[in-house]
């Protein structure tokens, strides 16, 4: 535990360099394979960062912030797009905290409107929305675009940088009144997830499909904690205002609504503009605007896919099966079928029944491909042991005091 403490510290002061080195390298180089070139070592960095450290959590979490967000956001900030590059005149420190934490920065920050209210785009006669775009006036709107898949968010038609593909009314999580969670549910969280942890002394005890459930809410109360925690802390040494990492997945009322606006929305937000939006414009051009965004939405999930065995890797250091990965192609698969039934069929299935088996589904396959990796990799065996060290660790600790 301690030589991993000390490792942190190596590998944050390095990591806080790499990025000052990609900061000036943005300022001094323009966008384009030159840059991606010179940005290059920083992202491998990025991806051998995990096997630095021996504990299955850091092992986890850096390779989630740095070998899969990291290496994303430069990409990205390479062509200036991306995070890194949605405010012009970002300082260094947002600079990075925006590549290093898991973190979103609301595009709605009163410093980012008052330089984005002074760009005067030119007026094209030939599109007369643009008024309204520019305005404070929403464009009327457009009969032709209430199609059976305007709920979904998927609609080419509407998906602009804006709005990420969604209606005003699907925007909730990007809504900080109504997007950020209650400290009390983060501290009910904590509860759960402690006592979880002390129900795993009794797994001899308990089924093991109920332990595979536990694994479930395990990884989601660890999960938005770990995303929470920075969140935080970014905002109380920054000041910055944040989007919120996850929006109520258990009320998700469909697959599209639980990865794209409910679960993990970090990981959302990066790859929409890495994977999601070039597919569709190459889909484009071989099975036209209307269907465009279901290649684009089932290659998504395949690089969602190849990026958890990544991640898996880094925890478990086992070769990999692609039984993870196969988690998200059915997924990927089954949401592809999904929209095109709501794109054909304008019957809905009630909104308790539809929650009931999107969350159903969701972990049932969880059970079957996704979950069982973990204990092949013995990542829980590795977590239990850890936990067991941290809790002799603080039990010492309280007892020299």
């Amino acid at each position: 535990m301690e030589g991993d403490i000390v490792m942190l510290t190596k590998v944050s002061i390095s990591v806080v360099i790499s990025l000052c080195y990609c900061y000036w390298i943005g300022r001094l180089i323009s966008a384009g394979k030159t840059r991606l070139i010179f940005v290059a070592p920083i992202i491998c960095f990025f991806l051998f960062i995990p096997f630095n450290f021996s504990s299955v959590h850091l092992r986890g979490s850096t390779g989630f912030f740095f070998g899969w967000l990291g290496t994303f956001k430069l990409i990205l900030f390479a062509f200036n797009k991306g995070p890194l590059s949605s405010d012009p005149s970002i300082s260094l420190r947002r600079f990075v905290a925006a590549a290093s934490l898991p973190i979103k920065i609301q595009q709605n920050e009163p410093h980012i409107r008052s330089k984005i209210s002074h760009i005067k785009p030119r007026f094209n006669p030939s599109n007369p929305n643009q008024l309204h775009q520019n305005g404070n006036t929403p464009p009327p709107p457009d009969p032709s675009n209430r199609s059976k898949s305007s709920d979904l968010g998927t609609n080419p038609s509407s998906e602009t940088p804006k709005t990420n593909g969604q209606s005003k009314e699907k925007t909730s999580p990007t809504n900080p009144s109504k997007g950020h969670t209650p400290l009390l549910l983060h501290a009910l969280k904590a509860i759960l997830l402690a006592s979880l942890v002390k129900l795993y002394d009794y797994s001899d005890q308990i089924h093991p499909k109920v332990i595979l459930g536990m694994y479930c809410f395990h990884i989601y109360f660890m999960l938005d904690m770990l995303l929470a925690t920075f969140a935080a802390l970014a905002k109380t040494l920054l000041g910055m205002e944040l989007e919120p990492q996850f929006n109520k997945p258990l009320l998700s009322t469909s697959l599209q609504d639980f990865w794209g606006r409910r679960w993990n929305l970090m990981v959302t937000s990066i790859l929409r503009p890495a994977v999601y939006q070039p597919s569709v414009k190459a889909a484009m051009i071989v099975v036209g605007p209307k269907w465009a965004q279901l290649p684009a939405g089932f290659a998504t999930f395949v690089v969602s896919g190849l990026m958890h065995e990544l991640i898996l890797y880094y925890m478990g250091g086992m070769p990999p099966t692609l039984r993870m990965m196969g988690f998200f192609v059915l997924h990927g698969f089954c949401l592809t079928v999904e929209i095109v039934l709501k794109k054909t069929i304008s019957w809905r299935l009630p909104r308790l029944l539809s929650g009931l088996l999107t969350i159903g589904f969701v972990a049932a396959t969880s059970f079957w491909l996704f979950l069982p990796e973990f204990i092949r990799c013995r990542i829980d065996v590795m977590a239990f042991e850890e936990y067991a060290a941290l809790g002799a660790f603080v039990k010492n600790l309280s007892a020299a005091f």
